[in-house]
């Protein structure tokens, strides 16, 4: 087994260190929502705070009864005794690898912790790079061939992952694509789990959302939590919707023996949040838009810059190319720019991505200040990207990008397309 600490927060805390010591550095590595507690949402914790009993496994009925509201009102009607609530969709999605059991395939790149919890886990990630422009579902047309090849070489290939909209590269798959992997799944017989904890944060409302388990409901589990619409990271809560009795009993079981159950009062707190009350609808609506805005306002000066980058369609994120630099690696390029630049990005290598090929991820979600009356600000801010320091940030990203050499960079050119299957992470 060969699992460090997770890229993510170990470049985090390198910043923070860098910082510490009077660096200047921008910090577009770690995936945090970057935005303060809505009060309303902290009221409830503090009222729950005596709560101090383990509780059901499963998670407190009230909770497990406003996430199946949640989901009945995005089209997945839901009973609630098929929801389970853990201390966060990381945990949970740890939790149903092992339910599971077997390997797992995964869209190339994706978020560095699902292949670290395969091999924790004791299974192999199968990994299927997913079409340019439309990161988190693995490429339909080279699963089957990925599948069987590993089943004819004695693999138990038993599910299939996607995320929606992605990490790391801020796109959504197009609906075509979610209906022919999901057609693929059922042929194959996979599992599905979609990660859909960035669902909220669709930049524009009226792109086409949909969700697998509207397609294969009998083998689709769904995940959530709360740590990214309402930024409440820290908190821990998460929720996963079930297909089936089997599965939900071997997740208890797995559920039982690591967390016994959630914190008391965040599923008090939780459950208030997933009623969705008018005041934390518009929170995550000023959210979206702040998200929206300043992803795009990061994406452009990439463009300027000559760099390849496919433009966000949700969350925080963007995955630009640097192919035409002079550099070796995706662990090269991110640390130039953090030494040279000071910027902290992370390797798409950290992501599953072929070493050689320079492309990072960018997260652009704590560019809103510093404190909670700037990243407030920045929320009821009619043009957030007029804010000093939104906009010395993108000077700053700006001015690195021009120091890097633009003339250095040709023309794009046509993604590389990865052997499948590639090389197994495990």
């Amino acid at each position: 087994m060969n699992v460090t600490l997770s890229a993510t927060l170990a470049a985090n805390e390198e910043i923070v260190r860098r910082r510490r010591s009077g660096e200047r550095v921008l910090n577009l590595a770690f995936g945090e929502a970057g935005l303060p507690v809505h009060p309303s949402l902290q009221e409830r914790l503090t009222a729950a705070s005596g709560q101090n009993g383990y509780g059901p496994v499963a998670g407190l009925p009230a909770l497990r009864e406003a996430a199946a509201g949640y989901w009945e009102r995005r089209g997945l009607p839901t009973d609630p005794g098929t929801v389970v609530c853990g201390p966060g969709s990381k945990p949970l999605l740890y939790g149903l690898l092992l339910a599971i059991g077997g390997d797992v395939v995964l869209p190339m790149p994706s978020w560095v912790s699902y292949a670290a919890q395969a091999e924790l886990v004791g299974a192999r990630p199968l990994l299927v790079p997913a079409p340019p422009g439309e990161g988190g579902v693995p490429d339909p047309e080279r699963v089957v061939s990925a599948v069987l090849h590993a089943r004819a070489r004695g693999r138990d290939v038993r599910s299939l992952l996607v995320t929606l909209p992605d990490n790391p590269t801020g796109t959504l798959a197009a609906t075509d694509a979610i209906k022919k992997i999901t057609e693929i799944a059922r042929a194959l017989d996979l599992v599905i789990i979609s990660d859909e904890i960035y669902r909220d944060l669709v930049h524009d409302a009226s792109t086409p959302f949909l969700s697998p388990a509207e397609l294969a409901p009998e083998r689709t589990v769904v995940t959530s939590g709360l740590s990214k619409n309402l930024a409440l990271g820290g908190w821990r809560i998460g929720v996963a919707r079930l297909p089936s009795a089997e599965l939900r009993t071997r997740l208890l079981a797995v559920a039982s023996e690591i967390w016994s159950s959630p914190a008391a009062p965040v599923q008090h707190a939780a459950a208030y949040a997933y009623t969705e009350p008018a005041e934390l609808l518009e929170r995550i609506e000023r959210s979206r838009r702040l998200h929206g805005t300043v992803a795009r306002a990061v994406h452009a000066r990439f463009v300027r810059a000559g760099v390849t980058a496919h433009a966000p369609h949700g969350g925080f994120y963007l995955y630009p190319d640097f192919t035409g630099l002079d550099i070796a690696t995706s662990d090269e390029l991110a640390a130039h720019l953090l030494d040279r630049h000071g910027i902290g990005v992370l390797p798409g290598h950290a992501f599953g991505d072929d070493p050689a090929a320079l492309r990072v991820r960018v997260a652009t979600s704590l560019l809103y200040g510093e404190t909670t009356e700037q990243r407030l600000a920045a929320l009821e801010a009619a043009d957030p990207l007029g804010l000093p320091w939104i906009a010395a940030s993108l000077d700053h990203l700006e001015e690195a990008l021009g120091d890097l050499g633009p003339a250095r960079l040709p023309a794009p050119r046509a993604p590389r397309r990865v052997p499948v299957p590639g090389p197994a992470v495990g």
